[in-house]
């Protein structure tokens, strides 16, 4: 099998342990923070963090148009927490100024589940990823509140961290991981875990 090059956006967020799981997925991981870097890997993790920061640094490093002109020639991009964020083409609660790709068509909410203090972890089921249920990992995490044409719900739980309340449109509750084409989405934080499941799928969709 072809050990793909992917890079991991390592601007802010949870790089290390981002390249760690994509090593052990079977990729060949490398950190990207220049265009002629991200010119050259087949894909992109775009790690958790704080969006409105991260959005902020991609101008200040120039990396803003770059990465959303490969993420448009269809580059298989992989974005946790803040990345879901960054991916979103609707992004609710967060700053006026704030700037995200548009990648997936759906809403998400900043900061959903609630401040640092609720996080929280819990065994979700995952379409297309086998072995059973993932422990995921919800940190100041946000949910999907709309998704649009072509995007397929992967993964969901049974409520809002605070009210138990399912979300609105899916009746399975919060939509917290998604795919569509080449992008992937998660609301939690997979690599903080030693299982590389998802990030497996993710190294399997570059391959694809």
């Amino acid at each position: 099998m072809t050990m793909p090059r992917i890079g991991v956006l390592a601007l802010q967020g949870d790089v290390v342990d981002h390249m760690r799981a994509l090593e052990a997925a079977g990729a060949e991981a490398v950190p990207v923070r220049r265009a002629a870097e991200l010119d050259a890997v087949e894909g992109l993790v775009i790690p958790g963090g704080e969006s409105t920061t991260m959005s902020k640094l991609l101008d200040i490093f120039d990396m803003f148009e770059p990465v959303r002109k490969r993420l448009d020639a269809g580059l298989p991009v992989f974005g946790s927490c803040a990345g879901m964020i960054m991916l979103a083409d609707e992004v609710l609660d967060g700053r006026p100024d704030q700037r995200s790709f548009g990648a997936i068509p759906m809403t998400v909410r900043r900061n959903a589940f609630g401040r640092q203090v609720d996080s929280f972890e819990t065994e979700i089921a995952i379409a297309g990823v086998d072995g059973g249920p993932f422990r995921a990992v919800f940190i100041r995490a946000p949910w999907v509140e709309r998704v649009g044409d072509g995007v397929e719900v992967l993964a969901t739980v049974a409520g809002a961290a605070d009210s138990g309340d399912e979300g609105p449109g899916s009746p399975g509750g919060r939509i917290v991981a998604v795919r569509a084409g080449a992008c992937l989405a998660t609301s939690f934080h997979p690599e903080v875990t030693p299982d590389a499941r998802v990030h497996q799928y993710f190294v399997d969709m570059v391959r694809g």
